[in-house]
């Protein structure tokens, strides 16, 4: 095979730490019925990335084994039935794995036109926060105007795009945050409180405001409990992750008396027909806010593709605020 069929990408040599992450070179995708193929010009490095590398969260096997779930760039083939896209477009997709290289194939519908007025940098970064915000506060959390809305991780790329999603559709919004400079942050993107958990019980702060409509955690473990103490009457925890685990014990006497909810989703492993319907939903309800300037994705770093592995000890470390970038072109 010549090197004009093959890409440069990085693959995942070991399930370890960051250092596992190799430069290789891998065939060139084809699109197949209903796919297009993007010669990425970025892509976005998110949490399921490093979940993956370290043996934690497998790919589908229909999926690429290359780490990387967002990414912006130009579509240069398109397969069979796909007629909303076509070659030339500048386009920012929700992807199965494979990221981390060159070139990626996606199905068509789950890509969206790079927003008026951002750049691809910017773009690759909306899909995989905006998919699963989207999903998980409004689709599933069943958010309204007028709500107490509280995110924990609000300085992360999740928690910056809940915050401003949920201000601009008329939410109380609260978050949580490791440092006051990261509250600092959350409260300009809109947070009437930010919280820093080093210092302050969330749970008895939001007691005094009434109580949390709704919860987006992704920390887990001994914020389980908290979350539900945290709640008003009625409240509805949503759960995407688990940076501090899966187990803990719950007094689930307080969600019967109290009528709460406890839900939560994972984005990867949804049928493309699901997926599609987000980026409906999208396309239609937060591209218009990001085109007008509304919104807007918060940058952190950008990082070279062969420097992966210094993009995931950034990440890790949990000093960034807003989203991590490779650049790949």
């Amino acid at each position: 095979m010549s090197t004009s069929d093959t890409m440069r990408a990085i693959e995942i040599s070991a399930f370890g730490g960051p250092e596992v992450l190799r430069e290789t070179r891998r065939p060139i995708p084809i699109a197949g019925p209903h796919e297009v193929v993007i010669k990425l010009a970025y892509a976005g490095v998110n949490r399921p990335d490093a979940l993956q590398r370290a043996g934690l969260y497998h790919p589908p096997k229909t999926a690429s084994d290359l780490p990387g779930l967002e990414g912006a760039g130009e579509v240069v083939a398109i397969g069979a039935g796909v007629t909303s896209i076509a070659v030339g477009d500048s386009v920012c997709a929700l992807l199965p794995g494979g990221g981390y290289a060159e070139y990626v194939a996606c199905p068509a519908a789950h890509c969206l036109p790079v927003p008026k007025g951002l750049d691809a940098k910017q773009a690759a970064c909306l899909p995989e926060t905006f998919f699963t915000v989207w999903s998980n506060v409004f689709q599933r959390g069943g958010l309204e105007a007028g709500e107490r809305f509280l995110v924990h991780g609000g300085s992360s790329g999740i928690g910056t795009t809940a915050i401003q999603l949920a201000k601009s559709r008329g939410a109380r919004v609260f978050a949580t945050a490791g440092s006051d400079e990261k509250c600092a942050a959350c409260e300009a993107l809109g947070a009437e409180r930010s919280m820093n958990y080093r210092k302050v019980d969330f749970s008895e702060e939001m007691k005094a405001q009434g109580g949390a409509d709704l919860i987006l955690d992704m920390v887990g473990g001994e914020y389980l409990q908290r979350n539900i103490n945290a709640l008003a009457d009625d409240g509805r925890l949503v759960q995407i992750a688990f940076l501090q685990g899966f187990k803990e014990k719950v007094n689930f006497m307080q969600v019967m008396t109290r009528r709460l909810t406890i839900t939560g989703s994972t984005l990867r492993p949804q049928s493309d027909l699901a997926k599609a319907r987000i980026a409906s939903e999208l396309r239609a309800e937060v591209w218009p806010l990001l085109s007008s300037g509304k919104i807007a994705p918060v940058m952190d770093n950008e990082f070279a593709l062969e420097d992966a592995a210094a993009a995931h000890e950034r990440m890790e470390g949990s000093e960034h605020i807003g989203k991590i970038v490779l650049k790949i072109t």
